[in-house]
């Protein structure tokens, strides 16, 4: 792909935001998007290659959105994109039905990254706009993110993603956490382990302990300073984490 990218514009700056999502996993690589796309300057192009489907008749696309480009499968990679639960694509986006765009005009069935993504991506860095790689719609395909139960005793979401050092980030928002704790202390219940109390840092508990705390995501993660909390608690992408507030 990156092969590609750079005969089509040698001149292109290529960063890699990650390779360890998990296979066939389009929710998390729409969770990791999302955490990540805003950081980048305005005419950023993001190529997002996770695509279970290739080769069938799901649809390819490139959109825009708050000055950004997005290149992929029309999977639901780019739900987490934006807040909005319409079925209207707020941004702009088109299916990429023009093979001059596209590395070759006969794509493998198995590997359009490389064959259609990876040269629309390309054309769009170089300066073409989105009407100059494919047609215009109104559908993008959105999958249901799932949020958290929560009630006055408490909270209950599920663990979306385990990152490369162990820790296990949930669907529990800073801003959803907040509205139900009314500074009250939380009990939490997770993997093999009970943790009390909620910190701020790694570093507030020795090495080797468990904690709770807010990552840079803004979502609720379990974690071990200096440790691997997924393996030492048992804890995989899925399950649940049981929050109850003690007055």
């Amino acid at each position: 792909m990156k092969g590609v990218i750079l005969s089509i514009d040698p001149s292109v700056r290529l960063i890699d935001i990650s390779h360890e999502i998990a296979a066939q996993d389009v929710m998390e690589a729409a969770f990791v998007l999302q955490n990540a796309a805003w950081h980048f300057p305005d005419g950023t192009v993001h190529l997002v290659v996770v695509d279970p489907g290739v080769g069938t008749g799901r649809n390819a696309l490139a959109v825009e959105l708050n000055g950004q480009f997005f290149v992929g499968a029309d999977n639901g990679l780019f739900t987490l994109l934006t807040s909005s639960n319409g079925e209207s694509w707020p941004g702009r986006a088109v299916l990429l039905n023009r093979p001059e765009y596209w590395y070759t005009r006969e794509p493998s069935s198995t590997f359009h990254g490389r064959d259609i993504f990876a040269a629309v991506a390309a054309h769009l860095a170089s300066g073409r706009s989105l009407d100059d790689v494919g047609t215009p719609t109104s559908n993008v395909m959105r999958l249901r993110w799932a949020t958290p139960f929560a009630d006055d005793k408490g909270l209950q979401g599920w663990i979306v993603q385990v990152d490369h050092y162990g820790n296990c980030i949930t669907n529990i928002s800073r801003s959803v956490y907040h509205t139900y704790d009314r500074k009250r202390s939380p009990k939490c219940y997770v993997g093999t382990t009970i943790l009390e109390g909620l910190c701020s840092t790694y570093d507030e508990a020795i090495a080797g302990e468990p904690i709770l705390l807010f990552g840079s995501s803004g979502y609720l993660e379990v974690a071990i300073n200096r440790g691997n909390a997924a393996r030492l608690l048992s804890i995989r992408k899925g399950d649940p984490i049981n929050i109850v507030f003690s007055e």
